[in-house]
């Protein structure tokens, strides 16, 4: 699909060490409030409705997402392990650390009838991040986001972080299931005052229960 001209402005082309050229995004920092998630959702097609839904409720970056297997999902516990995780140079590590993370108990429930069937080895079945990345354009425009340009799969994230962060996730929790540290979440900080009140109770329609109690 082709990006209209507007849309190229706003993308710095860029070129890896294997002379590949790719796109950085105008916005980074972009997340959604929930009525365009919602009417982004629904402009998915079913395989790729299942990734999008698996990032918004979990937050996990994309490679962490894709190498999630059926047996990292403990359905009655209501948590995922994230095994390959971003290792942190800085700090000198040379494998990330394992993060288990909290589900909620609608995610759960949706993750346990979409995996039925499925061997506890096999992989959860996300799509590949330059599949995505074609959905979202597709979906995006179609869905009527002006700037459809800048989604991708690091929106998602950073948008349950903003969601989390104006339901009054206190720090300790909110870094060690987005896998960021303090300073980093301060960076990302998003004031909870420009959401409603609607706004909010549409984000429990997309991530349930999760932090509620």
């Amino acid at each position: 699909m082709e990006v209209t001209q507007e849309a190229k402005g706003l993308l710095k082309s860029l070129t890896r060490k294997n002379g590949r050229a790719y796109t950085l995004k105008d916005n980074k920092d972009r997340f959604l409030f929930p009525k365009e998630y919602m009417d982004f959702e629904n402009c998915l097609k079913e395989r790729q409705k299942f990734s999008v839904i698996f990032l918004i409720n979990t937050g996990a970056r994309i490679n962490e997402a894709i190498n999630v297997k059926v047996s990292d999902v403990d359905f009655e516990s209501k948590r995922i392990v994230l095994r390959k995780t971003k290792t942190k140079s800085k700090k000198g590590e040379k494998k990330g650390k394992i993060r288990i993370i909290p589900i909620s108990t609608q995610f759960s429930k949706y993750l346990k009838k979409e995996l039925r069937g499925k061997d506890p080895e096999d992989y959860l079945g996300i799509l590949s991040n330059p599949a995505l990345n074609i959905a979202y354009k597709k979906a995006g425009k179609k869905a009527g986001i002006k700037d459809y340009w800048n989604i991708s799969s690091h929106t998602f994230r950073k948008t349950l972080e903003v969601w989390l962060m104006s339901w009054g996730v206190s720090d300790l929790p909110l870094t060690a299931h987005i896998g960021h540290d303090i300073r980093t979440a301060a960076s990302h900080y998003v004031s909870p005052n420009i959401f409603s009140y609607d706004d909010k109770q549409q984000m429990r329609l997309v991530i349930g229960d999760l932090y509620s109690q």
